[in-house]
């Protein structure tokens, strides 16, 4: 029995190191190194797209690079078996590191949180230059590659905005503006690629 116990344990703090890795980030040059903001192309009539009981309508074409501010990984809410992992996303001047320096972020419950004692830019600048992202990976290289990604990396991904529903219901909208907070402002994403950008 002690044995196993002793197992537990060694697998749970297994589990906490590799969290705690995985938010640990890197510290890239300083200045702003995703100056682009994202890109996206509505879709008037969204194709559907089937993963198990989840239809999902394509609502844009969206792409973007941008870096990553944030992970957060998930298990067991509703959209885990869906969208695993989500990522609080940067650009403009929200990937500067000495602006960044500044601001504390977090993750949880499938929202972003920043704060700062005082702004190193104006508030609403923190607000349309960083999303947090629910990413659906299009496979298992995608979902591996979603695996990989580590705060302080700049991205760039390619693929959908898309709304998701199950027979049941259960419904998750994707945001479709960067100009909007609060709940129902995060994307969710249908990743067809993605890849880490040197800066």
């Amino acid at each position: 029995m002690r044995k196993w116990i002793f197992v537990v344990i060694a697998i749970l703090l297994g589990l906490i190191v590799l969290h705690w890795s995985r938010q640990r980030p890197s510290v890239p040059s300083a200045g702003v190194i995703a100056p682009d903001t994202p890109i996206q192309d509505d879709i008037s009539n969204g194709t559907s797209l089937q993963r198990g009981d989840v239809t999902l309508v394509t609502r844009a074409h969206f792409e973007l690079t941008a870096r990553v501010l944030s992970r957060e990984d998930y298990r067991f809410d509703a959209g885990a078996s869906l969208a695993p992992v989500d990522l609080a996303l940067g650009w403009g001047r929200m990937s500067d590191s000495a602006v960044l320096a500044k601001i504390s972020i977090s993750q949880s419950s499938r929202f972003y949180y920043w704060r700062v004692d005082e702004f190193p830019i104006p508030q609403r600048d923190i607000e349309t230059s960083s999303a947090n992202m629910h990413m659906i990976p299009a496979d298992e290289a995608i979902r591996r590659a979603l695996e990989r990604v580590e705060p302080g990396q700049v991205i760039h991904l390619q693929g959908f905005l898309v709304d998701a529903s199950r027979p049941d219901g259960w419904r998750w909208h994707t945001s479709m503006t960067r100009d909007d907070t609060g709940n129902g402002a995060c994307e969710l994403v249908f990743v067809e690629d993605i890849g880490t950008v040197n800066r």
